[in-house]
């Protein structure tokens, strides 16, 4: 069973739009995995600037691989890496610290993530 930062089991990040390395909703990472798709943010459009600007644009479609874009407030299995270069730029998205891959704390210190812990979603009416 895959761990999240918190010591608890994996929970999913998005299943709409589906994320993860392997594309299970899941930030679970493994060998095959050199980017290490491990955080799970609800990326905001200064995110995604900052992510285009650093030459991974994530809100421009891409029909040929299946994926529409995201817009601001979707989840995404982020790289480790890339949060925590947007961290130091100011630019780091929410993080889902439930469905956030223990693996990411090779990259950024728990305390980062806990300040950017994204508040729960509204219920769906």
């Amino acid at each position: 069973m895959a761990r999240n930062v918190l010591g608890t089991e994996l929970q999913s990040c998005s299943t709409d739009p589906v994320t993860g390395f392997y594309r299970d909703g899941c930030c679970n990472t493994g060998g095959d995995d050199a980017g290490v798709h491990t955080v799970c943010a609800r990326v905001t459009a200064d995110f995604l600037a900052f992510s285009a600007q650093a030459g991974n644009d994530l809100s421009s479609p891409m029909p040929q691989h299946g994926f529409a874009g995201l817009q601001p407030g979707d989840q995404w299995c982020l790289c480790a890496s890339r949060w925590h270069e947007a961290l130091e730029a100011g630019a780091a998205p929410a993080v889902v610290l439930e469905a956030t891959h223990v693996a990411t704390l090779e990259w950024a210190d728990l305390a980062d993530l806990q300040a950017h812990a994204a508040p729960p979603r509204a219920a769906a009416d």
